[in-house]
């Protein structure tokens, strides 16, 4: 397989990122489920059993159990967790909290690797507008990197000027987490090159067709100081403010981006810049 000479950057063909966009709806779908299913009363646990069991029904299996010993299906993040929080029976999520849900599956040996931030019941238009803001930022950086490879002149770093930039011009005031950020995905779930969510544009390696990255950002309510809780997994704010992390998996073609973790591939928020191996949306 190709590699880019920058860094060891896995170049894909047309053909396997269809395979990856097999992958990334498997984990939609296992998103979808959990989306359905968070309520006040449901545990972190259950969800994890559920999307356990929605990649396994696809044919496909979790990316993230046995990771480096990870011992769940996804990583389940509530209020100050940011990312990588264990999901358990004894966790219990109650109305207001606030919970990132991160999940990954290989179909094929391909992965897709998505996040969510969503509310748990009635929850605080604060932490659901800063939610909306990784968010925002997130397709900030995918547009940027698909009108980057269309020009021929776009870098790595332009993702993380948009995404930084998105975040910046958000009414609040919120922390950009250091030290953590999206990276390279293909026949393994992290790949290079790693993916600020900060920084100056035009630097890096060229974005070039065949490249496919995991975007995702993580804000704070607070400080982007974090630390790792003693399980070895769990990283939350030093200063206790809320977190959300919102993350897809996209692909570079010669015709467009394509958002592979996304069920319409992207095209409500990105447009004409979507591959039109994506069809287009119905009317």
């Amino acid at each position: 397989m190709p590699r880019s000479s920058a860094q060891d950057i896995q170049i894909k063909t047309p053909e396997q990122i269809e395979l990856m966009r097999r992958a990334g709806l498997v984990v939609a779908a296992a998103l979808n489920a959990m989306r359905a299913a968070t309520a006040p009363g449901v545990s972190t646990g259950d969800l994890d059993a559920i999307a356990e069991q929605v990649i396994r029904d696809h044919g496909a299996v979790p990316s993230f159990k046995g990771y480096h010993g990870f011992p769940a299906s996804i990583c389940a993040s509530v209020n100050e967790q940011v990312v990588h929080g264990i999901p358990s029976a004894s966790q219990v999520l109650r109305e207001g909290d606030l919970l990132s849900l991160d999940c990954g599956a290989i179909l094929d040996g391909w992965h897709g690797d998505s996040a969510i931030t969503i509310g748990v019941g009635e929850t605080d238009p604060a932490l659901l507008r800063m939610a909306e803001v990784a968010e925002d930022a997130m397709w900030a950086g995918i547009a940027a990197a698909a009108r980057g490879a269309a020009n021929g002149r776009g870098r790595l770093t332009d993702i993380s000027f948009n995404v930084e930039k998105t975040v910046r011009k958000a009414a609040a005031r919120y922390g950009i987490v250091d030290g953590y950020g999206g990276h390279g995905i293909g026949t393994e779930m992290h790949q290079d090159p790693h993916v600020l969510n900060h920084g100056k544009p035009g630097k890096g390696p060229r974005l070039v067709p065949g490249m496919c990255l995991a975007i995702e950002p993580m804000i704070t309510m607070g400080s982007p100081r974090t630390q790792e809780l003693s399980d070895g997994w769990t990283v939350v704010t030093r200063d206790g403010s809320m977190a959300a992390h919102v993350e897809h998996t996209m692909a570079l073609l010669e015709d467009g981006v394509w958002v592979t973790t996304a069920p319409d591939g992207g095209r409500a928020r990105l447009g004409e810049l979507v591959t039109a191996r994506q069809p287009a949306l119905a009317e």
